[in-house]
C-alpha cells in the first residue's frame, strides 16, 4: 500500500537536470491512482527596487511563460495517463511551496537541492526552509555528485 496519495514535486525550470531528477524521484513514489502535483514558483519582483527595471506586465508575462514551460516539461518527462496537476505560484519560493502543500493537502513534498555553498552546509536555503517548516514529509533530491562540504 502506498502511503503517499498526493505528491508535490517542485521543479526549477531554469535547472533542467535538477527538475528531471525531482520528477523521476517523485514518480518512483507515485502509484497508479496517486496525483502528482508539479509546481514551479515565479519569483516576486513587485515589491523591490528591481521591479522598476521591468515593464508593467513583466510578472504576468513570466507567469504565462512558466505555465507554458511547465506543461511542456511534464508532457516530455511524465508518462501519459499519470494524474498530473500543474501548479504555478508567484512569490517567495519556500513560502509558496509550503502554502501549496497545505492548500493541496499533499502527503509528500519532493524538492531539489542545489549544490550548497559552505555557508548552507547541507541544503540550499529554500530546500532547508521547506524541510524545517513543512508539516508534510519532505524528500530532498540532491544533484549528482553533490556532497555536503563542496563549495560552488
Amino acid at each position: 500500500m502506498n502511503m503517499f496519495k498526493h505528491i508535490l514535486a517542485t521543479v526549477d525550470l531554469g535547472d533542467g537536470e535538477s527538475a528531471i531528477r525531482v520528477i523521476n524521484a517523485a514518480m518512483e513514489v507515485t502509484a497508479g491512482d496517486d496525483t502528482l502535483h508539479v509546481m514551479c514558483v515565479v519569483p516576486d519582483y513587485g515589491s523591490s527596487v528591481v521591479a522598476g527595471f521591468f515593464s508593467e506586465n513583466h510578472e504576468q508575462d513570466m507567469i504565462k511563460h512558466a505555465t507554458e514551460a511547465l506543461h511542456a516539461f511534464t508532457d516530455k518527462h511524465i508518462p501519459k495517463g499519470m494524474r498530473v496537476q500543474h501548479v504555478i505560484a508567484h512569490g517567495s519560493i519556500y513560502e509558496e511551496i509550503i502554502h501549496a502543500a497545505d492548500t493541496l493537502d499533499v502527503d509528500l513534498i519532493v524538492v531539489g537541492s542545489h549544490r550548497p555553498a559552505l555557508k548552507d552546509y547541507l541544503l540550499g536555503p529554500n530546500a532547508a526552509r521547506v524541510v524545517r517548516h513543512a508539516r508534510q514529509s519532505v524528500l530532498v533530491v540532491r544533484s549528482e555528485g553533490e556532497g555536503p562540504l563542496e563549495e560552488e
